[in-house]
This record gives C-alpha cells, sequence and structure tokens, in this order.
C-alpha cells in the first residue's frame, strides 16, 4: 500500500473487552522507505557513535543517573495477537519525570562548553565552565517537559534560563518549570507561536535558543538534544532480554527528534536487520501524516489542539526527517480519545501486566500499536503478525498530576501503590 488508508479500530472498555463502537485510524505507508538502505553520511553527520559516546559519559555521570526500567506487557501482547511487547518506562528520569531530561541538559552543557572554547577552557576545567556559564542565558519554548529539562540543566551548569509556554499549558507544569529557577513567559496562541517569541526575543537579547527542533540554519544545538536521547534507545537495547532483537519500534511523534534517535541507534547496530519502524501521530497535529502522505516536510493540518501536548508540533525536524524519511515504514494517526485510554489501559494493569503511570503524551507509540492489530489489513501494512516483537516507549509519567487523575481516575500514587 502507498498513500494513506484508513482502518476501523475497535473501542476497548475498562475491562479490556471490545465494544461496539469504532472509530477510524490513518495509516501511511511511507513510499520513500528503503529497508535495504544503509546508515549513511547524510544520517551520520547527524547522529553516530562517537557523539553518542561522548553523550553517554557525560549523562551517566551526573548525579542520579539510573537506566529506567524495561518492562513486559505480555498481556497486551497476547490481546494484541502478537509475540511479546515490551515498554521502555521513562516516569522517573531523573526525577523529571520524562526523557527530555536527556536532551534538553545534555544540549545546555554542549552549548557551554562550545562557548567556553571560544575563551580557550576546555570542558575537563568545570570551575571555569561555571565561571562562563554564570554571563549566559538559554532558552527555549516548551509544552512543558523539554523546558524542564532545559531549566534543569542551566541550574545544575550555572547559568540562566527563560522558558516560553503558550497559551494551554497548565500552570502547574509551569510552576515546576520554574522550581529550577528559570523564569517563565507565557506566551498567547499555540506551540509555534512561542517557538517564534522565544526566537526574537533570543535574538534581541543574545541569549541562546536550546530546543528540540531543527530547521534550515539551526541544526548543532538540536542534534546534540537527539544524541542524549539516544541513551534511551541504548539502554533499552542492553535491557531486551529476548534472544531475537525487537522486529518493530512504534514511537510516538512530536517533531521528530526522538523517533529519529531511537531509529537511528537501532539502524547503526542492526544494520539491514533493524526493527521496522512506526511512527505514531496525534491527528490533530500531523505533521507527520502530511509529511509521509506528501514525501516531503509539510506542515500539519491539525490546529495543534491536541491532549498529546507534548506532541503538538506543526512542522516535523529537517534533522529528524533526514534520518526517517529513508528508515520510517509507516506512520499511524490517532484521534485524541487514544490517549486517556492508553494512560487507563497502562495504570489498570490490564491482563496481568503490572501498572505503569504514564502521561498523556506517553501512550501513541502503544495506543497506535494496539489500535493497528485490530485489523487484519492494517496488520498485513505493518508487517505484524503472531511472532512480531515489539518496542515502544511511554515517554513520561504524571507530569501534570491533577490532569493525570482527572484523565486516568487514580492519582499517580496510587497507581505506585498498587505496583509495589
Amino acid at each position: 500500500m502507498h498513500g494513506c488508508n484508513r482502518f476501523p479500530h475497535l473501542r476497548q472498555d475498562v475491562t479490556g473487552h471490545m465494544s461496539a463502537t469504532t472509530r477510524e485510524i490513518v495509516v501511511c505507508r511511507n513510499r520513500l522507505a528503503d529497508p535495504d538502505a544503509p546508515y549513511g553520511p547524510e544520517q551520520r553527520a547527524i547522529l553516530n557513535d562517537d557523539a553518542f559516546d561522548a553523550a553517554q559519559r557525560v549523562i551517566t555521570a551526573w548525579p542520579g543517573y539510573c537506566a529506567t526500567p524495561l518492562v513486559p506487557l505480555a498481556g497486551l501482547a497476547r490481546q494484541a495477537r502478537v509475540g511479546a511487547i515490551f515498554v521502555k518506562d521513562e516516569s522517573r528520569r531523573f526525577g523529571l519525570g520524562s526523557f527530555k531530561a536527556l536532551g534538553g541538559a545534555y544540549a545546555v552543557w554542549r552549548v557551554l562548553c562550545d562557548e567556553a572554547a571560544k575563551h580557550g577552557v576546555t570542558p575537563d576545567q568545570r570551575e571555569r565552565i561555571a565561571e562562563i556559564a554564570g554571563n549566559i542565558t538559554v532558552c527555549c519554548a516548551t509544552d512543558g517537559n523539554h523546558g524542564r529539562s532545559v531549566a534543569w540543566g542551566a541550574q545544575m551548569f550555572g547559568c540562566r534560563a527563560v522558558i516560553f509556554i503558550h497559551a494551554t499549558v497548565s500552570e502547574q507544569r509551569s510552576r515546576e518549570i520554574e522550581a529550577f529557577g528559570a523564569k517563565v513567559v507565557r506566551s498567547p496562541g499555540n506551540y509555534d507561536d512561542s517557538v517564534r517569541l522565544a526566537e526574537a526575543t533570543a535574538r534581541r537579547k543574545a541569549w541562546i535558543v536550546v530546543s528540540d527542533t531543527s530547521y534550515a540554519g539551526y541544526t548543532d544545538i538540536p542534534r546534540h538534544v537527539m544524541q542524549g536521547y539516544e541513551l534511551m534507545a541504548a539502554e533499552a537495547s542492553e535491557q531486551w532480554p529476548l534472544t531475537a532483537p525487537p522486529t518493530h519500534l512504534f514511537l510516538q511523534t512530536g517533531v521528530g527528534g526522538l523517533a529519529a534517535a531511537v531509529t537511528a541507534y537501532f539502524w547503526r547496530r542492526f544494520g539491514r536487520a533493524r526493527p521496522v519502524v512506526v511512527l505514531a501521530d496525534p491527528l490533530n497535529s500531523d505533521c507527520w501524516v502530511e509529511t509521509i502522505r506528501a514525501g516531503a516536510p509539510t506542515r500539519a493540518k491539525g490546529d495543534l489542539d491536541t491532549i498529546m501536548a507534548g506532541l503538538a508540533c506543526g512542522d516535523v525536524s529537517v534533522l529528524a526527517w533526514t534520518i526517517l524519511k529513508p528508515s520510517a515504514h509507516a506512520v499511524v494517526g490517532l484521534d485524541d480519545d487514544a490517549a486517556p485510554e492508553g494512560m487507563r489501559l497502562l495504570a489498570e494493569g490490564r491482563l496481568g501486566d503490572p501498572p505503569i503511570v504514564a502521561g498523556e503524551s506517553a501512550v501513541a507509540g502503544l495506543m497506535a500499536l494496539m489500535a493497528a492489530t485490530d485489523n487484519d489489513s492494517s496488520r498485513h501494512t505493518l508487517k505484524l503478525d503472531e511472532g512480531s516483537r515489539v518496542l515502544v516507549f511511554s515517554t513520561e509519567g504524571a507530569t501534570d498530576p491533577e490532569l493525570y487523575e482527572r484523565l486516568v481516575g487514580m492519582s499517580a500514587d496510587s497507581v505506585l501503590g498498587r505496583s509495589a
């Protein structure tokens, strides 16, 4: 299949049984995908083994570093009629509750090292870097998690941070960013509007933008963010308990940095035997659906008003596109109901699986898998069968506890208490 098809998806009730109510998912096959493509010079210029080794050395030396768990979901695997599902649970990463802790903070460190190098200071001269950092302000736009990581990194390394949030970012997320000493600026409009304001302010005040998205003329810092994300993929690969590697990666999108980083790691490690990569995109923020449909970076048609706020991005990252253009097999578009459904599914520990706290932007990959396995045609399109071994990433915990409890019907503490 080329182009996009719509497939019926049966809703699940709270017991895990199928109800009579159906909705559709959108599945777009990537006509530019080449399963035999080597990891070439364009990709290596973005993410490579040397850059990953450097990021790994730095991040694993930070206080509080601990590999996050890889959790089997045997019950859901039986329901989905696949061989295995494992989820990488990022809900406790560095106490920030999100995989983003790996990327933004590492990029702040690299920014400070680059600034220090202009004064002849090397990365091992930590006291000198701290002196230089005191005169530097970093900034970014965020839906919450990336801004927390940048603010945390700025606090850890001694520079100032100003974080721009848009109109619908919750007060809870704003307060958690401020708790790391950052100044928070709220702007009208959506995420893309806050990106533009951050960039304009940074130009005027000579601040340094630490963004997780890339575009023409701005690629170095987003590349460092993605290098940090690769550590999560490496941990998952090391923790993988089966003799045979994953056959599939189901990865949520946003601008695509996470998906590209995970894909790049497995592509370098397994070459032509790498897993099938399936992207998961909110239909209200469908820049990857539109990009895969068009075969070129294309702006989202949706209004970016999605409950999956961390994925509410209008444009794809050019770096992510360079990696995912030949390597992503397909993209699945999901409606917003999928997020609370998936959050409850993991929290309840349905079908005997361990309860997991997963936020509203964490479950798109898993829900794309569960929706696609409902239908024989979409299973065939995505090469899913009873022997498939699927790796997904639950990328955040209850980063907004009040919203989490409202959507799930129980607090994150209650879920954790059930899993103890």
